[in-house]
C-alpha cells in the first residue's frame, strides 16, 4: 500500500516516457496486490458463532452497520461476548483480506487471554491465524487474520506506519477505560480516517458515556447489546474504619467473612477486587490461614486461591482460565478483571471498593499511585462480573450511602495525569501539539502550560518545545517525569544505585510511622536512619537496614515485629522494595548499569536536584522561613531532623500546605549546584562594566536568579564575550584613551609610548600658554582608535595579537601625529618666549609651567635648593617670562 501511494504521487508529477514506465509499474503492482488479496480472501476462515452470547443476537445488525459505516460504536455489558465475536463478524464480512484486523486491549494480560480464546474459536494457533504482540513479545505474522495487541503497541506502530496501512480494520476494545493510550488512539484515528476511507474502526465500550464517542466521530452509529444473563444481588457489608491506615488488617478480616458468607450460598468461584499486588498477597495469606484453621476441612477441599494482576508471569495468568476440576477458586484481582477479561466460572464477587490510581498533584508537582474509592460505574462493572453462569451475588465492603456519594464515572487518565508526561509521550510519538490534538476531552489550558513549563525545567524540551536528548531518554521511562529525570542524571553522574532506592521511596508512601501519641519515641528510633545533611540519604540508610533485617530474620513474624519496634510499616517497606524492583528491571532493559563505587553526596544530590529545581529554598531570615520558587515562603516540616540545621540552601522532595507551607524530605545543597543543574533556567543580569588595568580586560558583575530566588547576588565576570561592542568601547576609552594600560603591555607597544609622549608635550604647551584648548578632545582620540581597531577586539590580549599582525604592514598605523592632536598653532611657544631655565648669579634654575587658576601651583615655578634661597634677588622674581 505504501509503495502504491508513492507511485501514484510520482505518476501525477511525471510526463512522457517516465510516466508510461511508472504507469506500467503501477499496473503490475496493482495486479500483484489484487492477486495477494484474492489469495488471502480464499484463506479467510468461516467463523462459527455461539448463539448463547448476547452479542450474536444482534450479529446481523452489527454486520450491516460495519458494512455501511466507517466507524461503529458497540456498547455491551460485561459478558456480552463483544470482545471475541466482533473480530469474527468482521471476518464473516470478508474484512481481513486486504489487511489485518487490529484488536487492541488496555492490558497485556487481556491481549494474551483474548488471543488464546479467539484462536480456539477460529480453530487456529496463536502466532498463526491469530497473532498477539505485547511489549517484548511478538507472535504475529503477515499471514495472521487478527492481531491482538495492547493499545500502546498500535500507537508505537503509528510512528513507522503513520497511515496504519497494515490494517483493514481496527477494534479499540474497552474504550470506556479512557487510558492515555486509548485517548491518544481515538484522537489519532480521528485525524487519520479521512485519509484512509477504506479503514474500518469499531469501538467497544461498556454502556458508559457511549454518546461521547459517537460525537467524537461525527455522529457514528451506536448499537447496544445486552450483557448479563442472570440477575445479580448486591449486599453491603461495610468494614468499620476502612480508611484508617492503622486498621488495614480489618479489610482482610472482612474479605474472609464475606468469602465465608458466599461459600454457604452454594458452589461457584469467588472474584475479589483489591487495589494492588500487596493487598492481594495479604488477602491470600489471610484466606489460607483461615482455611487451615477451619476444623474438619481437608487441604483437598480448601479453596484454590489465585492472584490475578498484570505483572504475573504468563504461566500464572493461564491458571486462571483452566478448569478448576470441581475445587472452589477464589481469584484475587486488581481492576484488570473489571472489564479487560472475563474470568470463567465466577458466581460471586467481593468488592473492596478500592483501586490504586495514578494521580498528579499540581501543588506538589509529582505523580503518585494512591489507593482511592472507585466510581459508581466501576462498582457496577465489578458487580457485573458475576451472574454469567447463574444468579450471582456481589458483596460490597462499603454501605449504600458510600456508594451513592461516589462520583458517577472514573476520571479519564488525561484529567488526572501530569500533562508533562502526556506532552512527552506525544512528542516521542510525533503526534501533533497537545493544544490542537483532537482529544475527546481536551485538558485545561493551565494544565497544558504547566506541563510545558515542567518539561522545560527538566531539560526535556528546548525553547522551541522540541525534544532534547534528555527528553528522548525520559520518553523511554514510563515514570513521573521528575523521577525519570533524577534517574537519567544519576546514570550520567555515577550514582544510579543510590538514586534508584531514593526514587522508589519517593514513588511510594513513607514507611516511617509517627503516631500522634508517640512522636518522640518514633523520632528516637528513626535517628538510626538519620543523616545530618540529607533526609534523602535516610532512604538509603533505611534501605540498608531493611535489607539486613530481611537477611537475618528468624521468621516473618519476627521481621514484622522488628519493623513495628522501629515505628516502620512492614507493608510499605515491602511495597517500596517492589517498586524498586520494577525501576531496576526497567533501567536494566535499557542497558543502564548501576555504579559499583558508592555515589558521592554531591553526585546523588545533583541528580535529585535535576528533578526538583522548583523545590529549592534559600534561608531568608532567622525565623526559619525559606524563600522558595516564584515568591513562596515555607518552613521545614517539624518532623524533620534537619529543621534547625539544614543550612542556607536546601531542596525538598515536596512542598505541601497544611496549617502552613512546609517542605518535606529536605537536604542541604550548594548554590553552585543550582547554577550547574539549572543552567538552562537561570536568569542572569549583568551590571557595572568597567576597565581593569591589571587584567587588561573589561570586567563586570553578574546576578543570577532562579524562579525569583537570588542564587548569586554579585559575581565578577569577563564582560567582553557577553557584550563585545560595549566592552570594545570601554577598552578604547578607559584603556587606550585614558592611558590605563598595564606596564608590561605599555612597554612593548611603541605606538602607545609615542602617543603618550606627544600628548605630554602638548599638555606642556597648554600650561605655558595658560589655555586648555590646544590638545584635542578625548572623543577625537577615541575616534582615531575606533576607526582602526576591528569590532571583535575588546581586551589587551586580543588587541596585542591584532596589533602585531597589523604593524607588519604599517609599523606606524597607530601612531598619532602631533598636528592631529592639536587644535591651535604652537608657533609662539618658543624657548626664548618660555625658557626652561632661569640664570641668576651664574647658576641656572629649572622653571616649570602649570595652568590651574586658584591652585598654589598655578603659573611658573622655580625650583632651587633651600640653601640658595637668599642668593636670588627678590626683584628677579617679579619678572614675567617673555611669552
Amino acid at each position: 500500500m505504501k509503495r502504491l501511494r508513492g507511485l501514484q504521487r510520482e505518476l501525477l508529477r511525471s510526463a512522457g516516457e517516465k510516466k508510461q514506465k511508472l504507469q506500467a509499474d503501477l499496473e503490475r503492482l496493482l495486479a500483484a496486490s489484487q492477486a495477494a488479496v484474492g489469495e488471502r480472501r480464499g484463506k479467510l476462515p468461516k467463523p462459527e458463532f455461539q448463539p448463547d452470547l448476547p452479542v450474536n443476537e444482534r450479529r446481523d445488525e452489527i454486520a450491516r452497520l460495519v458494512a455501511r459505516h466507517q466507524v461503529v460504536i458497540v456498547c455491551g455489558e460485561t459478558g456480552s461476548g463483544k470482545t471475541t465475536q466482533l473480530p469474527k463478524i468482521c471476518l464473516d464480512l470478508g474484512i481481513g483480506a486486504r489487511g489485518l484486523i487490529g484488536h487492541t486491549q488496555p492490558r497485556r494480560l487481556a491481549a494474551r487471554s483474548v488471543a488464546t480464546r479467539l484462536a480456539q474459536e477460529l480453530k487456529t494457533q496463536v502466532g498463526a491465524g491469530v497473532g498477539v504482540k505485547i511489549r517484548f513479545h511478538d507472535k504475529s505474522t503477515v499471514d495472521s487474520w487478527v492481531k491482538l495487541m495492547t493499545d500502546g503497541i498500535l500507537l508505537a506502530e503509528s510512528q513507522s506506519d503513520p497511515y496504519l496501512n497494515a490494517y483493514e480494520a481496527i477494534i479499540i476494545d474497552e474504550a470506556h477505560e479512557r487510558s492515555l493510550n486509548i485517548d491518544f488512539l481515538l484522537g489519532y484515528l480521528k485525524q487519520l480516517l479521512p485519509r484512509r476511507p477504506d479503514l474500518k474502526l469499531i469501538i467497544t465500550s461498556a454502556t458508559i458515556d457511549a454518546e461521547r464517542f459517537s460525537q467524537h466521530f461525527n455522529g457514528a452509529p451506536v448499537i447496544e447489546v445486552s450483557g448479563r444473563l442472570y440477575p445479580v444481588e448486591v449486599r453491603h457489608r461495610p468494614v468499620e474504619d476502612i480508611d484508617k491506615k492503622d486498621d488495614e488488617r480489618d479489610l482482610y478480616d472482612a474479605i474472609v467473612d464475606a468469602a465465608d458468607e458466599l461459600s454457604r450460598l452454594g458452589s461457584g468461584d469467588i472474584l475479589v477486587f483489591l487495589p494492588g499486588e500487596r493487598e492481594i498477597r495479604e488477602a491470600a495469606e489471610a484466606l489460607r490461614k483461615h482455611a487451615l484453621a477451619r476444623p474438619g476441612l481437608s487441604t483437598a477441599h480448601a479453596p484454590e486461591i489465585l492472584p490475578l494482576f498484570s505483572r504475573l508471569s504468563a504461566g500464572e495468568q493461564d491458571r486462571i482460565f483452566k478448569p478448576s476440576g470441581g475445587q472452589r477458586r477464589i481469584v484475587l484481582a486488581t481492576n484488570v478483571a473489571e472489564t479487560s477479561l472475563t474470568v470463567p466460572g465466577i458466581r460471586y464477587v467481593i468488592d473492596t471498593g478500592l483501586a490504586r490510581v495514578k494521580r498528579y498533584s499540581y501543588r506538589n508537582k509529582i505523580e503518585q499511585l494512591q489507593v482511592e474509592k472507585i466510581s459508581q460505574a466501576a462498582a457496577r462493572q465489578r458487580a457485573g462480573r458475576c451472574g454469567r453462569v447463574a444468579a450471582g451475588v456481589c458483596i460490597r465492603l462499603y454501605d449504600e450511602a458510600d456508594f451513592n456519594a461516589r462520583p458517577p464515572f472514573t476520571d479519564p487518565e488525561i484529567l488526572r495525569s501530569s500533562l508533562a508526561g502526556v506532552i512527552l509521550r506525544m512528542k516521542s510519538l510525533r503526534l501533533t501539539d497537545v493544544e490542537s490534538f483532537p482529544f475527546i476531552e481536551p485538558p485545561p489550558a493551565k494544565a497544558i502550560s504547566d506541563g510545558y513549563a515542567l518539561l522545560q525545567e527538566l531539560g526535556a524540551l528546548d525553547d522551541d518545545n522540541r525534544l532534547t536528548k534528555v527528553g528522548e531518554a525520559l520518553a523511554k521511562l514510563p515514570l513521573d517525569p521528575r523521577i525519570g529525570r533524577m534517574l537519567v542524571a544519576a546514570r550520567d553522574l555515577g550514582c544510579l544505585k543510590e538514586v534508584l532506592v531514593i526514587a522508589a521511596g519517593l514513588s511510594t508512601q513513607d514507611p516511617r510511622e509517627r503516631p500522634q501519641e508517640r512522636q518522640q519515641a518514633a523520632d528516637e528510633k528513626h535517628k538510626l536512619f538519620a543523616d545530618e545533611k540529607s533526609e534523602f540519604l535516610s532512604w538509603v540508610k533505611l534501605w540498608g537496614w531493611f535489607k539486613q533485617a530481611v537477611e537475618h530474620k528468624k521468621s516473618n513474624k519476627s521481621l514484622v515485629d522488628t519493623c513495628h519496634a522501629h515505628f516502620l510499616s512492614y507493608l510499605r517497606l515491602r511495597e517500596w522494595r517492589e517498586v524498586h524492583g520494577q525501576l531496576h528491571a526497567m533501567v536494566t532493559e535499557l542497558g543502564w548499569k548501576e555504579n559499583e563505587i558508592p555515589g558521592t553526596y554531591d553526585a546523588i544530590h545533583m541528580a535529585l536536584l535535576s528533578g526538583l529545581l522548583g523545590n529549592i529554598g534559600c534561608k531568608s531570615d532567622e525565623s526559619g522561613y525559606y524563600l522558595g520558587a516564584r515568591g513562596i515562603r515555607f518552613l521545614i516540616h517539624p518532623s524533620s531532623p534537619l529543621q534547625k540545621k539544614a543550612g542556607k540552601w536546601i531542596m525538598a522532595a515536596e512542598i505541601t500546605e497544611t496549617t502552613r507551607l512546609f517542605g518535606r524530605c529536605v537536604a542541604r545543597i550548594e548554590d553552585t549546584w543550582i547554577e550547574k543543574v539549572g543552567a538552562h533556567l537561570i536568569k542572569r543580569q549583568y551590571f557595572d562594566p568597567h576597565w581593569e588595568k591589571k587584567a587588561m580586560q573589561v570586567a563586570g558583575w553578574e546576578r543570577t536568579t532562579l524562579y525569583g530566588i537570588v542564587i548569586n547576588p554579585k559575581r565578577r565576570i569577563h564582560y567582553g564575550p557577553l557584550a563585545p561592542a560595549e566592552a570594545r568601547e570601554i577598552f578604547i576609552r578607559q584603556g587606550l584613551v585614558a592611558e590605563e594600560i598595564e606596564e608590561s603591555f605599555a612597554k612593548r607597544w611603541p605606538f602607545f609610548q609615542h602617543n603618550q609622549k606627544q600628548i605630554r608635550e602638548i599638555e606642556k604647551i597648554e600650561h605655558k600658554q595658560r589655555r586648555q584648548d590646544v590638545l584635542v578632545d578625548d572623543e577625537l582620540i577615541f575616534a582615531f582608535y575606533d576607526h582602526l581597531i576591528p569590532e571583535d577586539i575588546h581586551n589587551g590580549a586580543t588587541f596585542d595579537h591584532w596589533r602585531k599582525t597589523a604593524e607588519q604592514d604599517n609599523p606606524k598605523l597607530l601612531f598619532l601625529a602631533k598636528d592631529d592632536l592639536m587644535r591651535h598653532s604652537a608657533a609662539g611657544v618658543t624657548t626664548e618666549a618660555f625658557p626652561h631655565k632661569l640664570k641668576a648669579g651664574g647658576v641656572e634654575y629649572a622653571l616649570t609651567y602649570h595652568f590651574e587658576p586658584g591652585s598654589p601651583r598655578d603659573g611658573v615655578t622655580l625650583t632651587l635648593p633651600l640653601a640658595q634661597l637668599n642668593q636670588i634677588p627678590a626683584a628677579r622674581m617679579e619678572w614675567l617670562v617673555p611669552g
